[in-house]
């Protein structure tokens, strides 16, 4: 299953929570369950640990785990049948913080199909299978290379890395004395035929090892005419060489050379999340520094514009871990209320400014979901940016995750 942004946003920030919660013992658990597994096999098993947990020396260890399995047997009571993608289920007594815990539990229906079987009993809860379906799994090959050396590289959703550099033993077109001039020639044709050869078993080694239904496609680049020769003289294996999806003009051949053509590549890789990513996000810093500056960032100023209708997209970090709240006098004759903007670190409450009494949270919201709602009463649209490459991190970190490209100019606040 391919995530929207939302979603995938909404999906890391479940895995945040989770990670978050840690038991004082082994009574965190994680169930898998694929679709074709029967539930009461499934029950019979808890039943057993359930048993098996009567051994646990730790009276106080026992005691939690018996109780996130009877937790987890009466949650199964409500799931006759798993869903087609199967179910996950976690379950146990995590730490509450002040010496006390609490039972949590939540139950999903996983992206992708669970394939095995898995029962999780730790400090905290199995999260790996779903982390991998997490990842981006549309992959390409990157080739840069001159006569001189050549890396190789992949394109995994929004990452580009090196895999392997070479350097070729071309003989430079000055020829030394002695040499006729056809003879030095034909050793020089030779030599590129052979480092040709070489980059295309390394290309081979490393994209074949790539599942053929994740690979999409092939870039090559360089000058010319080296990337038209290595295309055309076949140096791929011949399901590769099918996957070849262009050779575009790149100046540099070592690993900078690897972003150059995925920066060159916009037509080929249109419909991926990262090029429309890098557009949008070049089209922000172009309007920063425009004379028009059609762009307005930090939380202050982009509220300030959804609020005024003037936002046509607005950008947000999908490392932004922020919530909005609203605060209130506890105090009932008390009509003081504020919103915050809130961090996990922010301090609590405090009193209130007016009487003294103590302030309280009365609703809190995700600020990607509130500021959303708020794009979506002017229709702005919203797009979620990954830190996976440049632009995407310097929205996070100089931005503070949250900017927007403007319909017209507005006065700043």
């Amino acid at each position: 299953m391919e995530f929207t942004a939302q979603e995938k946003y909404e999906f890391k920030r479940l895995l945040d929570n989770l990670r978050s919660k840690t038991g004082r013992g082994t009574e965190l658990i994680s169930l898998y369950i694929p679709p074709d597994k029967q539930i009461h096999d499934v029950t019979s098993q808890l039943r057993e640990e359930y048993g098996q947990a009567a051994n646990i020396k730790s009276r106080v260890t026992r005691l939690s785990v018996q109780g996130s399995l009877e937790s987890a047997m009466s949650r199964l009571k409500l799931i006759p049948k798993a869903p087609p993608n199967g179910v996950v289920i976690f379950i146990g007594s995590v730490d509450a913080g002040a010496n006390k815990t609490e039972m949590y539990s939540v139950a999903m229906e996983p992206p992708d199909p669970i394939v095995t079987y898995r029962y999780h009993c730790d400090s905290s809860f199995l999260l790996e299978p779903l982390e991998e379906m997490l990842a981006d799994k549309k992959t390409f090959g990157l080739i840069v290379l001159d006569r001189r050396e050549a890396t190789i590289g992949i394109l995994k959703g929004k990452y580009t890395e090196a895999v392997k550099h070479l350097t070729s033993s071309v003989p430079g077109k000055q020829r030394k004395g002695g040499q006729s001039s056809h003879r030095f020639q034909q050793l020089r044709l030779i030599a590129i035929h052979d480092f040709y050869k070489r980059v295309g078993e390394s290309a081979n080694e490393a994209f074949l090892a790539i599942d053929p239904k994740d690979l999409q496609g092939i870039l090559v680049g360089g000058p010319s005419p080296t990337k038209e020769e290595f295309v055309e003289g076949g140096f791929l294996h011949h399901e590769l060489q099918r996957k070849i999806l262009g050779a575009l003009d790149v100046s540099y051949t070592d690993e900078s050379g690897l972003y150059e053509l995925v920066d060159s590549a916009q037509e080929q890789l249109s419909d991926l999340e990262v090029m429309q990513d890098k557009v949008l996000m070049r089209r922000f810093m172009k309007e920063l520094v425009s004379d028009k500056g059609l762009a307005a960032y930090g939380e202050n100023e982009v509220r300030h514009n959804l609020e005024l209708g003037a936002v046509e997209v607005l950008l947000l970090s999908e490392d932004l871990r922020k919530t909005r709240a609203k605060i209130e006098c506890t105090n009932r004759s008390c009509d003081f209320s504020e919103y915050q903007t809130r961090t996990t670190s922010t301090a609590p409450p405090g009193n209130c400014l007016k009487c003294g009494s103590a302030l309280a949270i009365t609703a809190e919201e995700d600020i990607v979901s509130e500021l959303s709602k708020l794009a979506d009463l002017s229709k702005s649209d919203v797009k979620i940016i990954s830190t996976e490459f440049e632009e995407g991190e310097q929205l996070y970190k100089a931005f503070g995750g949250i900017a927007a490209i403007l319909r017209y100019k507005t006065s700043h606040i």
